[in-house]
């Protein structure tokens, strides 16, 4: 039994909350609002993510971070990626703690990756510092179903802690050393999930989802590349398992955030119905940027980008793909 922070009450702390709880961790959450602490510390309950989920007895919420991170050997930090840097200025994390990051998404201005950020703000040593990611959708997670995932750190023993931490009968985690591999990939699917949810928004079907998918995983792949990641990290499930899972289920807010552009609303209208954060709307222009930075071809990545600031609509966008040069499937 450790003990464990989780630091955020969104969707996904909340479900991976769940999890090390079922491994009976001793674990506190930081929320930022007195009322979400309340509801959980009386009722059980998160109504603004899994309202009809009771949450259990042992897990306890507060709003002061440096309470919730006393005494911690894990944080695990649960913010979204453009966020992160000022949420973590404003916090000291213990000194033994292994620091475990869950956002998914590179950081506009800098072109950092998450852990890259952890340890420029926090000054955490990369060996103690593991990202998780992989097929992992927050609401299937909460209601215990199967899945798996990826722990990377460049410290094997690391990564093996983190699995043990979060290994339950229906939570399966792979370890993996490849850091910049399993970090782009959790970043860049939220850009191509995206444009195959404008696609179905405007009533494609599985032809194009599918090759959206595929020429997805090949920018995705070029940059990984370029940025000294393995290749191979990409076959797995923090490259095509997460790519899969997030271009195709219901559940993913990238794929609902674009099939509501693809419907004809504007990224306004849609950011201001929802609690949400669909990194990839914010992430896909500093992946942009790396793409310039290292000078590789990501041209659904780009179309994204100019849909999302308006200067290209989703049809257009569709036009402009097909409409590109040919040439060989591998070049």
């Amino acid at each position: 039994m450790s003990t464990v922070a989780v630091m955020g009450s969104g969707s996904w702390g909340t479900a991976m909350a769940l999890t090390l709880c079922d491994n009976d961790h001793r674990v506190t959450m930081w929320a930022r609002r007195a009322e979400v602490c309340e509801r959980i510390n009386l009722q059980h309950r998160n109504p603004d993510y899994f309202g009809d989920l009771v949450l259990p007895d042992q897990l306890s919420a507060v709003q002061d971070p440096e309470l919730a991170m006393k005494d911690a050997e894990f944080v695990v930090l649960a913010i979204p990626s453009q966020a992160l840097r000022a949420t973590l200025a404003e916090w000291s994390v213990p000194e033994q703690a292994v620091v475990v990051s869950l956002a998914k998404g590179v950081e506009l201005g800098t072109g950092l990756r998450m852990s890259q950020v952890i340890m420029e703000v926090t000054g955490v040593a990369p060996e103690r510092i593991a990202v998780l990611t992989g097929p992992n959708l927050s609401h299937e997670i909460a209601e215990r179903q199967p899945a798996a995932a990826v722990v990377a750190s460049t410290r094997e023993e690391t990564a093996l802690a983190v699995q043990h931490l979060f290994h339950t009968a229906t939570f399966r985690p792979y370890t993996n050393t490849d850091v910049i591999g399993c970090e782009l990939g959790g970043a860049t699917k939220n850009v191509i999930a995206l444009a195959v949810g404008m696609a179905a928004g405007m009533g494609y079907g599985a032809n194009a989802a599918a090759s959206l998918i595929t020429r997805g995983l090949a920018e995705i792949i070029r940059l990984g590349e370029a940025m000294g990641a393995d290749p191979h990290t990409f076959s797995g499930l923090a490259g095509m398992g997460d790519l899969v899972a997030t271009c195709s289920s219901a559940l993913s807010r990238n794929r609902t955030f674009g099939e509501e552009l693809g419907k004809g609303r504007t990224v306004a209208e849609i950011a201001g119905g929802t609690r949400q954060v669909a990194e990839g709307v914010k992430s896909c222009f500093s992946i942009k940027a790396l793409a310039e930075k290292y000078g590789v071809d990501m041209p659904i990545t780009y179309a994204v980008c100019a849909v999302i600031d308006g200067s290209l609509d989703p049809t257009s966008l569709v036009q402009a793909l097909l409409a590109r040069a040919p040439k060989p499937e591998r070049y």
